[in-house]
């Protein structure tokens, strides 16, 4: 079995669809109206699918957390530490919300999270060096 991607369940499509496109980047295959988006970054598969579409679909009533979403995080990687820098702030310009601003962190990895418009945590984060090279 291999991983092909991942999604997430959301409540406005549309908003979601620009926050990953036009704030970080992330490849549309669909149009905007659509009820399941997949959407790619560097060769991940990366899903958008309504919540009430997929409660339909399964035939079941599911919980959202509201506010910022401690239940996992997406990560991207950066080749160097002021790329780390640049695009949390770029992000934030863009509309992402910080929760915690670039730091440099023990264990030698630069660091930083943002949330996009319904509360999922995103790190983007560096080692310094080419993710190829060894990087994550």
């Amino acid at each position: 079995m291999r991983l092909d991607g991942f999604g997430l369940f959301v409540e406005d499509m549309g908003r979601m669809i620009r926050f990953y496109r036009d704030v970080l980047g992330f490849e549309i295959r669909e149009s905007e109206d659509a009820k399941n988006v997949y959407l790619i970054k560097d060769d991940t598969l990366f899903m958008l699918y309504g919540r009430k579409d997929f409660e339909k679909m399964t035939g079941r009533r599911y919980e959202y957390l509201r506010g910022l979403n401690g239940h996992f995080e997406i990560a991207l990687y950066v080749d160097r530490f002021e790329e780390v820098d640049a695009q949390y702030a770029r992000a934030l310009a863009a509309g992402a919300r910080g929760v915690l601003a670039p730091e440099n962190e023990p264990w030698g990895q630069r660091t930083c999270y943002i949330a996009d418009p319904e509360g999922n945590l995103i790190e983007i984060g560096s080692w310094n060096r080419a993710f190829r090279d060894g990087g994550a």
